[in-house]
């Protein structure tokens, strides 16, 4: 399998997918989700990440953050894949690896195709047939959204309103509330894969340009339209998911 792509560039939003090592449901239990979540807010308070939503399933995660900063993201990536792998292999008393190679990353557009890809991780559970509607789905950043924490907030609602051009908060939740109905009444909740497994999503200019930026990184990667996206490909997929109904883990 190719190794993960990892290409950042400072201003850049990025969906990020991390699965379990042979896609075990290594995540099946909610502490476990749990500890993954307090280490994600572990890495906002010592990195700065900038965490726009994310959800954690039974076996792989999904991520969609802001580079603000040199390193960030990766740093932030290490210390919560490292010390979640850790607490459960102690806990176990298990050795070998926690997680499949290294974690992918897709460059989104900041225009309607973010919000398309954070609805897409909102409805991870609902593809999963695990769930009816996203609320129902107690880890992940929906709710975060929805009803924001006084404290321990981990999403960063600043952020996301002005990316979504909402200057009160009620009109992001509103409009958040109003595409998720909207992909529920769609019944589409099939896998996308191109919001996993491409190097970036988004309009054909977008692609173009990041194709010129990624530079030789960006050699050898076809744009192709993708229904109303265009998306810059792998030349080789990095992800071969499959969807696993009966125990409602691998979606992505």
């Amino acid at each position: 399998m190719a190794r993960a792509n990892r290409h950042f560039l400072p201003g850049q939003v990025w969906h990020i997918t991390h699965r379990c090592h042979k896609q075990e449901y290594l995540l099946k239990f909610a502490k476990d989700r749990k500890h993954w979540i307090d280490w994600l807010y572990e890495a906002k308070k010592r990195y700065g990440l900038c965490v726009l939503n994310y959800i954690v399933t039974s076996n792989h995660i999904h991520l969609l953050v802001k580079d603000t900063k040199e390193g960030v993201i990766p740093n932030s990536m290490q210390l919560i894949a490292s010390r979640t792998a850790q607490m459960y292999n102690q806990r176990k008393k298990r050795k070998g690896a926690y997680w499949e190679d290294r974690y992918h990353a897709t460059a989104i557009e900041n225009d309607q195709h973010l919000f398309q890809c954070l609805v897409y991780i909102d409805m991870n559970m609902v593809r999963a047939g695990v769930v009816a509607h996203p609320k129902d789905w107690l880890h992940s950043g929906y709710h975060e959204i929805q009803k924001p924490p006084k404290r321990y907030a981990i999403i960063d609602i600043n952020e996301l309103m002005q990316l979504a051009g909402s200057k009160q908060i009620e009109s992001l939740q509103e409009a958040h509330q109003q595409w998720i109905v909207t992909m529920l009444e769609r019944e589409t909740h099939q896998r996308q894969s191109y919001w996993s497994e491409s190097v970036a999503v988004g309009s054909k200019h977008y692609i173009e340009r990041m194709q010129s930026q990624l530079g030789v990184r960006g050699k050898g990667r076809d744009c192709i339209a993708e229904g109303l996206h265009y998306i810059l490909k792998e030349p080789e997929s990095s992800y071969s998911a499959h969807f696993i109904p009966e125990k409602g883990g691998l979606s992505e």
